[in-house]
Protein backbone atom coordinates (compact mmCIF):
# COMPACT_ATOMS: atom_id res chain seq x y z
CA UNK A 1 0.00 0.00 0.00
CA UNK A 2 2.64 2.53 0.50
CA UNK A 3 4.85 1.77 -2.31
CA UNK A 4 1.31 2.65 -4.32
CA UNK A 5 1.31 5.89 -2.88
CA UNK A 6 4.52 6.57 -3.41
CA UNK A 7 3.94 5.78 -7.12
CA UNK A 8 0.76 7.96 -7.62
CA UNK A 9 2.81 10.64 -5.39
CA UNK A 10 6.00 10.56 -8.18
CA UNK A 11 3.03 10.60 -10.85
CA UNK A 12 1.49 13.58 -9.04
CA UNK A 13 5.14 15.29 -9.22
CA UNK A 14 6.07 14.58 -12.86
CA UNK A 15 2.78 16.13 -14.17
CA UNK A 16 3.59 19.42 -13.88
CA UNK A 17 7.29 18.50 -15.68
CA UNK A 18 5.43 16.87 -18.74
CA UNK A 19 2.68 19.57 -19.05
CA UNK A 20 5.61 22.25 -19.21
CA UNK A 21 7.16 20.09 -21.48
CA UNK A 22 4.72 20.15 -23.79
CA UNK A 23 3.91 23.80 -23.76
CA UNK A 24 7.45 24.31 -24.20
CA UNK A 25 7.31 22.40 -27.49
CA UNK A 26 4.05 23.93 -29.16
CA UNK A 27 5.43 27.38 -28.11
CA UNK A 28 8.41 26.36 -30.24
CA UNK A 29 6.89 24.83 -32.68
CA UNK A 30 6.27 27.32 -35.02
CA UNK A 31 9.67 29.16 -34.34
CA UNK A 32 11.12 25.17 -35.35
CA UNK A 33 9.26 25.81 -38.83
CA UNK A 34 10.39 29.15 -39.38
CA UNK A 35 14.04 28.26 -38.69
CA UNK A 36 13.86 25.46 -40.93
CA UNK A 37 12.13 27.42 -43.84
CA UNK A 38 14.83 29.88 -42.99
CA UNK A 39 17.25 27.20 -43.54
CA UNK A 40 16.38 25.73 -46.49
CA UNK A 41 15.73 29.81 -48.27
CA UNK A 42 19.19 30.15 -47.48
CA UNK A 43 20.24 26.81 -48.93
CA UNK A 44 18.21 28.11 -51.83
CA UNK A 45 19.92 30.97 -52.07
CA UNK A 46 23.31 29.97 -51.39
CA UNK A 47 22.54 27.56 -54.58
CA UNK A 48 21.62 30.17 -56.52
CA UNK A 49 24.47 32.49 -55.78
CA UNK A 50 26.55 29.31 -56.65
CA UNK A 51 25.05 28.85 -59.79
CA UNK A 52 25.47 32.82 -60.93
CA UNK A 53 28.90 32.45 -59.72
CA UNK A 54 29.83 29.73 -61.96
CA UNK A 55 28.04 30.96 -64.74
CA UNK A 56 29.63 34.30 -64.67
CA UNK A 57 33.09 32.71 -64.29
CA UNK A 58 32.58 30.12 -67.02
CA UNK A 59 35.72 29.01 -68.77
CA UNK A 60 37.95 32.25 -67.60
CA UNK A 61 40.09 29.56 -65.04
CA UNK A 62 40.41 26.80 -67.79
CA UNK A 63 41.33 29.31 -70.99
CA UNK A 64 45.08 27.96 -72.17
CA UNK A 65 45.40 25.58 -69.06
CA UNK A 66 47.87 23.46 -71.29
CA UNK A 67 50.34 26.51 -71.77
CA UNK A 68 50.39 26.75 -68.19
CA UNK A 69 50.99 23.32 -67.20
CA UNK A 70 54.44 22.01 -65.82
CA UNK A 71 56.12 20.43 -67.62
CA UNK A 72 55.22 21.06 -71.39
CA UNK A 73 57.19 21.28 -74.55
CA UNK A 74 57.40 24.51 -75.90
CA UNK A 75 56.77 25.96 -79.23
CA UNK A 76 58.10 26.81 -82.28
CA UNK A 77 57.08 29.92 -84.29
CA UNK A 78 56.58 28.40 -88.01
CA UNK A 79 54.77 31.77 -89.25
CA UNK A 80 57.34 33.17 -91.43
CA UNK A 81 58.60 29.91 -93.35
CA UNK A 82 54.82 29.12 -93.78
CA UNK A 83 54.18 32.55 -95.32
CA UNK A 84 57.52 31.89 -97.21
CA UNK A 85 55.78 28.81 -98.78
CA UNK A 86 52.47 30.11 -98.86
CA UNK A 87 54.25 32.80 -101.36
CA UNK A 88 55.89 30.02 -103.40
CA UNK A 89 52.97 28.65 -103.97
CA UNK A 90 50.69 31.11 -105.20
CA UNK A 91 53.51 32.23 -107.42
CA UNK A 92 53.28 28.01 -108.59
CA UNK A 93 56.02 26.44 -107.23
CA UNK A 94 54.70 23.50 -105.61
CA UNK A 95 56.68 21.27 -104.08
CA UNK A 96 54.57 18.56 -102.17
CA UNK A 97 55.85 14.88 -102.82
CA UNK A 98 53.71 11.96 -103.90
CA UNK A 99 55.46 9.85 -101.67
CA UNK A 100 52.86 9.88 -99.12
CA UNK A 101 48.84 9.63 -98.38
CA UNK A 102 47.47 13.08 -97.77
CA UNK A 103 44.64 12.16 -95.65
CA UNK A 104 42.30 15.26 -94.59
CA UNK A 105 40.19 14.28 -91.25
CA UNK A 106 36.84 16.76 -90.80
CA UNK A 107 35.64 18.10 -87.86
CA UNK A 108 32.48 18.05 -85.57
CA UNK A 109 28.89 18.35 -87.52
CA UNK A 110 31.14 17.94 -90.63
CA UNK A 111 28.75 14.88 -91.96
CA UNK A 112 26.03 17.76 -92.67
CA UNK A 113 28.41 20.16 -94.81
CA UNK A 114 28.70 18.35 -98.48
CA UNK A 115 31.67 20.86 -99.46
CA UNK A 116 33.64 20.05 -96.22
CA UNK A 117 37.10 19.50 -97.72
CA UNK A 118 36.05 18.75 -100.66
CA UNK A 119 37.88 22.01 -102.87
CA UNK A 120 41.25 20.82 -101.49
CA UNK A 121 40.70 17.17 -102.25
CA UNK A 122 40.18 18.37 -105.48
CA UNK A 123 43.27 21.26 -105.77
CA UNK A 124 45.12 17.92 -104.48
CA UNK A 125 44.20 15.45 -107.18
CA UNK A 126 44.80 17.87 -109.55
CA UNK A 127 48.35 17.92 -108.84
CA UNK A 128 48.85 14.23 -109.30
CA UNK A 129 48.42 13.52 -105.27
CA UNK A 130 46.75 10.41 -102.93
CA UNK A 131 44.31 12.80 -101.38
CA UNK A 132 41.32 11.15 -99.06
CA UNK A 133 38.93 12.69 -97.00
CA UNK A 134 38.38 10.29 -94.00
CA UNK A 135 34.86 8.85 -93.92
CA UNK A 136 34.23 9.03 -89.99
CA UNK A 137 31.18 9.52 -88.02
CA UNK A 138 32.19 13.32 -86.96
CA UNK A 139 29.69 13.43 -84.22
CA UNK A 140 30.94 10.38 -82.39
CA UNK A 141 33.06 10.24 -79.00
CA UNK A 142 37.10 10.96 -78.88
CA UNK A 143 37.76 7.45 -78.43
CA UNK A 144 35.52 6.10 -81.40
CA UNK A 145 36.49 8.17 -83.52
CA UNK A 146 40.36 6.98 -82.77
CA UNK A 147 39.69 3.48 -83.22
CA UNK A 148 38.73 4.16 -86.50
CA UNK A 149 41.25 6.40 -87.72
CA UNK A 150 43.75 4.14 -86.68
CA UNK A 151 41.95 1.58 -88.89
CA UNK A 152 41.50 3.89 -91.66
CA UNK A 153 45.17 5.07 -91.69
CA UNK A 154 46.72 1.60 -91.45
CA UNK A 155 43.97 0.22 -94.75
CA UNK A 156 45.97 3.60 -96.78
CA UNK A 157 49.60 2.32 -95.88
CA UNK A 158 49.26 -1.09 -96.37
CA UNK A 159 47.17 -0.84 -99.61
CA UNK A 160 49.51 1.95 -101.06
CA UNK A 161 53.17 1.31 -99.58
CA UNK A 162 53.23 4.82 -98.38
CA UNK A 163 53.30 6.88 -95.24
CA UNK A 164 50.36 8.95 -94.13
CA UNK A 165 50.53 12.75 -93.85
CA UNK A 166 47.83 13.91 -91.89
CA UNK A 167 45.59 17.21 -92.49
CA UNK A 168 43.09 17.62 -89.47
CA UNK A 169 40.65 20.26 -89.04
CA UNK A 170 38.67 21.10 -85.91
CA UNK A 171 37.60 18.34 -83.52
CA UNK A 172 39.16 16.11 -86.82
CA UNK A 173 42.23 16.66 -84.76
CA UNK A 174 41.17 16.46 -81.28
CA UNK A 175 40.35 12.14 -83.53
CA UNK A 176 43.58 12.24 -84.81
CA UNK A 177 45.71 12.92 -81.85
CA UNK A 178 43.91 10.89 -79.58
CA UNK A 179 44.65 7.90 -82.23
CA UNK A 180 48.01 8.64 -82.76
CA UNK A 181 48.16 8.84 -78.53
CA UNK A 182 46.79 5.52 -77.66
CA UNK A 183 47.70 3.38 -80.67
CA UNK A 184 51.19 4.80 -81.56
CA UNK A 185 52.84 1.68 -80.99
CA UNK A 186 51.31 -0.05 -83.99
CA UNK A 187 50.64 3.50 -86.54
CA UNK A 188 54.71 4.56 -85.60
CA UNK A 189 55.94 3.91 -88.94
CA UNK A 190 52.88 3.95 -90.94
CA UNK A 191 52.26 7.85 -89.72
CA UNK A 192 54.90 10.92 -91.07
CA UNK A 193 53.44 13.77 -89.59
CA UNK A 194 51.02 15.29 -88.30
CA UNK A 195 48.66 19.11 -88.94
CA UNK A 196 45.93 20.71 -86.53
CA UNK A 197 44.19 23.26 -87.70
CA UNK A 198 42.06 25.18 -85.73
CA UNK A 199 41.74 22.03 -83.29
CA UNK A 200 40.67 22.58 -79.68
CA UNK A 201 43.31 20.44 -78.30
CA UNK A 202 43.10 22.09 -75.14
CA UNK A 203 38.86 21.88 -75.17
CA UNK A 204 36.24 24.22 -76.40
CA UNK A 205 35.28 27.59 -74.16
CA UNK A 206 31.80 26.95 -76.45
CA UNK A 207 31.32 23.35 -75.54
CA UNK A 208 32.60 24.03 -71.65
CA UNK A 209 30.33 26.63 -71.37
CA UNK A 210 27.40 24.92 -72.83
CA UNK A 211 27.63 21.72 -70.53
CA UNK A 212 29.16 22.55 -67.62
CA UNK A 213 27.03 21.24 -64.35
CA UNK A 214 26.12 23.65 -61.85
CA UNK A 215 25.62 26.74 -63.42
CA UNK A 216 22.08 28.14 -64.52
CA UNK A 217 19.93 26.42 -66.73
CA UNK A 218 22.60 23.67 -67.02
CA UNK A 219 19.92 20.54 -67.11
CA UNK A 220 17.21 22.61 -69.80
CA UNK A 221 20.59 23.20 -71.86
CA UNK A 222 21.96 19.86 -71.61
CA UNK A 223 18.59 18.73 -72.88
CA UNK A 224 18.15 20.92 -75.67
CA UNK A 225 21.78 19.92 -76.78
CA UNK A 226 20.60 16.04 -76.56
CA UNK A 227 17.89 16.66 -78.90
CA UNK A 228 20.08 18.56 -81.42
CA UNK A 229 23.28 16.06 -81.57
CA UNK A 230 21.09 12.60 -80.19
CA UNK A 231 17.92 13.03 -81.90
CA UNK A 232 18.00 15.58 -85.02
CA UNK A 233 21.27 14.52 -86.44
CA UNK A 234 21.71 11.21 -84.58
CA UNK A 235 25.28 12.28 -82.96
CA UNK A 236 26.56 10.81 -79.47
CA UNK A 237 26.29 13.63 -77.14
CA UNK A 238 30.39 12.65 -75.74
CA UNK A 239 31.01 13.80 -79.75
CA UNK A 240 30.77 17.71 -77.49
CA UNK A 241 31.50 16.69 -73.97
CA UNK A 242 35.08 15.40 -75.26
CA UNK A 243 36.10 19.39 -76.27
CA UNK A 244 34.99 20.75 -72.71
CA UNK A 245 37.68 21.65 -70.91
CA UNK A 246 37.24 18.46 -67.59
CA UNK A 247 36.91 15.92 -70.55
CA UNK A 248 40.27 17.44 -72.42
CA UNK A 249 42.42 17.52 -69.09
CA UNK A 250 41.47 14.02 -68.18
CA UNK A 251 42.54 12.70 -71.40
CA UNK A 252 46.21 14.72 -72.61
CA UNK A 253 47.16 14.07 -69.06
CA UNK A 254 46.57 10.30 -69.94
CA UNK A 255 47.46 10.30 -73.03
CA UNK A 256 49.87 12.50 -74.48
CA UNK A 257 51.19 13.00 -77.89
CA UNK A 258 54.37 10.72 -78.75
CA UNK A 259 57.14 12.57 -78.88
CA UNK A 260 59.40 13.66 -82.26
CA UNK A 261 56.06 13.04 -84.66
CA UNK A 262 56.20 15.98 -86.89
CA UNK A 263 53.97 18.16 -85.49
CA UNK A 264 51.76 21.44 -86.66
CA UNK A 265 49.51 23.76 -84.87
CA UNK A 266 47.29 26.70 -86.76
CA UNK A 267 45.38 28.40 -84.69
CA UNK A 268 43.47 31.82 -86.59
CA UNK A 269 41.52 35.20 -85.10
CA UNK A 270 38.12 35.57 -86.76
CA UNK A 271 37.06 39.14 -88.34
CA UNK A 272 35.09 40.87 -85.89
CA UNK A 273 33.99 43.36 -88.12
CA UNK A 274 29.77 45.26 -88.42
CA UNK A 275 29.79 44.08 -92.07
CA UNK A 276 30.98 40.36 -91.42
CA UNK A 277 27.93 39.83 -88.80
CA UNK A 278 25.13 40.23 -91.65
CA UNK A 279 27.28 37.92 -93.82
CA UNK A 280 25.52 34.84 -95.18
CA UNK A 281 28.45 32.62 -96.74
CA UNK A 282 27.40 28.63 -97.00
CA UNK A 283 24.73 26.63 -98.01
CA UNK A 284 24.33 23.04 -96.10
CA UNK A 285 22.05 20.49 -95.08
CA UNK A 286 20.31 19.33 -91.84
CA UNK A 287 19.20 15.52 -91.99
CA UNK A 288 15.35 15.72 -90.74
CA UNK A 289 13.72 12.51 -89.05
CA UNK A 290 11.46 10.84 -91.00
CA UNK A 291 7.41 12.39 -91.13
CA UNK A 292 4.84 10.57 -92.06
CA UNK A 293 4.05 11.81 -96.16
CA UNK A 294 0.57 10.63 -97.36
CA UNK A 295 0.41 9.29 -100.69
CA UNK A 296 -2.34 10.31 -102.39
CA UNK A 297 -2.24 8.55 -105.34
CA UNK A 298 -0.38 10.59 -107.83
CA UNK A 299 2.60 9.29 -108.84
CA UNK A 300 4.26 12.87 -108.57
CA UNK A 301 3.18 13.12 -104.90
CA UNK A 302 3.99 9.69 -104.25
CA UNK A 303 7.49 10.36 -104.64
CA UNK A 304 7.58 12.87 -102.17
CA UNK A 305 7.58 10.34 -99.47
CA UNK A 306 10.57 8.28 -101.59
CA UNK A 307 12.37 11.52 -101.17
CA UNK A 308 15.18 11.57 -98.79
CA UNK A 309 15.34 13.96 -95.86
CA UNK A 310 18.64 15.90 -95.88
CA UNK A 311 16.57 19.58 -95.99
CA UNK A 312 19.03 22.65 -97.65
CA UNK A 313 19.44 25.21 -95.49
CA UNK A 314 21.38 28.61 -95.43
CA UNK A 315 24.23 28.91 -92.85
CA UNK A 316 25.47 32.17 -91.75
CA UNK A 317 28.78 30.94 -90.97
CA UNK A 318 30.43 33.81 -91.31
CA UNK A 319 28.09 36.22 -89.38
CA UNK A 320 27.75 33.28 -86.53
CA UNK A 321 31.46 32.65 -86.06
CA UNK A 322 32.01 36.51 -85.59
CA UNK A 323 29.36 36.74 -82.91
CA UNK A 324 31.16 33.97 -81.11
CA UNK A 325 34.65 35.38 -81.52
CA UNK A 326 33.30 38.98 -80.28
CA UNK A 327 31.43 37.49 -77.43
CA UNK A 328 34.98 35.72 -76.68
CA UNK A 329 36.54 38.58 -76.86
CA UNK A 330 33.65 41.11 -74.89
CA UNK A 331 33.78 37.58 -71.63
CA UNK A 332 37.14 36.33 -71.59
CA UNK A 333 39.44 38.78 -73.42
CA UNK A 334 40.25 35.81 -76.03
CA UNK A 335 41.17 35.93 -79.69
CA UNK A 336 39.21 32.98 -81.24
CA UNK A 337 38.38 32.02 -85.07
CA UNK A 338 34.58 31.74 -83.10
CA UNK A 339 34.78 28.36 -81.85
CA UNK A 340 38.44 28.06 -80.53
CA UNK A 341 40.76 30.30 -78.69
CA UNK A 342 44.22 30.75 -79.95
CA UNK A 343 45.69 29.54 -76.99
CA UNK A 344 43.40 26.06 -76.73
CA UNK A 345 44.31 25.53 -80.46
CA UNK A 346 48.44 25.23 -79.84
CA UNK A 347 49.81 21.84 -78.80
CA UNK A 348 53.06 22.20 -76.37
CA UNK A 349 55.99 20.69 -78.77
CA UNK A 350 54.61 21.98 -82.36
CA UNK A 351 55.42 24.38 -84.22
CA UNK A 352 53.06 26.78 -84.39
CA UNK A 353 51.80 28.81 -87.25
CA UNK A 354 49.55 31.71 -86.65
CA UNK A 355 48.19 33.62 -90.29
CA UNK A 356 48.08 37.30 -90.79
CA UNK A 357 44.48 37.43 -92.49
CA UNK A 358 41.69 37.06 -90.09
CA UNK A 359 40.05 33.40 -90.50
CA UNK A 360 36.74 32.41 -88.78
CA UNK A 361 36.84 28.73 -88.05
CA UNK A 362 34.95 27.23 -90.75
CA UNK A 363 37.17 29.21 -93.57
CA UNK A 364 39.75 26.26 -94.02
CA UNK A 365 37.21 23.72 -94.92
CA UNK A 366 35.02 25.28 -97.05
CA UNK A 367 36.09 27.55 -100.23
CA UNK A 368 34.34 30.32 -100.90
CA UNK A 369 33.10 31.43 -104.47
CA UNK A 370 34.31 35.19 -103.41
CA UNK A 371 38.05 34.73 -103.86
CA UNK A 372 40.47 37.55 -103.48
CA UNK A 373 42.82 37.21 -105.77
CA UNK A 374 45.17 39.48 -103.68
CA UNK A 375 44.86 36.91 -100.69
CA UNK A 376 45.65 33.03 -100.63
CA UNK A 377 42.77 30.76 -100.51
CA UNK A 378 41.82 27.95 -97.94
CA UNK A 379 43.68 25.14 -100.86
CA UNK A 380 46.82 27.49 -100.83
CA UNK A 381 47.08 27.50 -97.26
CA UNK A 382 46.47 23.40 -96.31
CA UNK A 383 49.34 23.05 -99.29
CA UNK A 384 51.57 25.34 -97.22
CA UNK A 385 50.69 23.52 -94.19
CA UNK A 386 51.78 20.58 -95.32
CA UNK A 387 54.90 21.04 -97.17
CA UNK A 388 55.88 22.82 -94.34
CA UNK A 389 55.03 19.65 -92.44
CA UNK A 390 57.00 17.43 -94.88
CA UNK A 391 60.27 19.88 -94.01
CA UNK A 392 59.60 19.44 -90.50
CA UNK A 393 59.56 15.53 -91.02
CA UNK A 394 62.51 15.56 -92.66
CA UNK A 395 64.04 17.79 -89.99
CA UNK A 396 63.44 15.36 -88.09
CA UNK A 397 65.13 12.59 -89.74
CA UNK A 398 68.43 14.82 -89.55
CA UNK A 399 68.57 15.67 -86.35
CA UNK A 400 67.87 11.57 -85.20
CA UNK A 401 70.41 10.54 -87.85
CA UNK A 402 72.80 12.81 -85.99
CA UNK A 403 71.34 11.53 -82.54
Amino acid sequence: MGDLLKLKTNYLLMFPFFALRLTWHLVMAPWRCTFYYLKRTQAQVSSIVSRMERTLRGSSDDIGWLQLTPGMAPFEDGTTRFLELLEAIRNGEHTLPNSFVYLLVPGLFSNHGPLYFVGTKRFFSRMGLVCHIAKIHSEASVEHNAWQLKQYIEELYWGSGKRVMLLRHSKGGVDSAAALSIYWSELENKVAGLALVQSPYGGSPIASDTLREGQIADKETRRIMELLICKTIKGDMRALEDLTYEKRKKFVMKHKLPEGIPLISFSSEAMVAPGVLATLTQISHAELPRLPFLKFGSSELDNVSGLGHQVPIVIPVSAAMAVCALHLLLRYGERSDGLVTCRDAEVPGSVVVRPEQKLDHAWMVYSSKKKNPDEPDATEMCEALLTLLVELGKRKQEENKEA
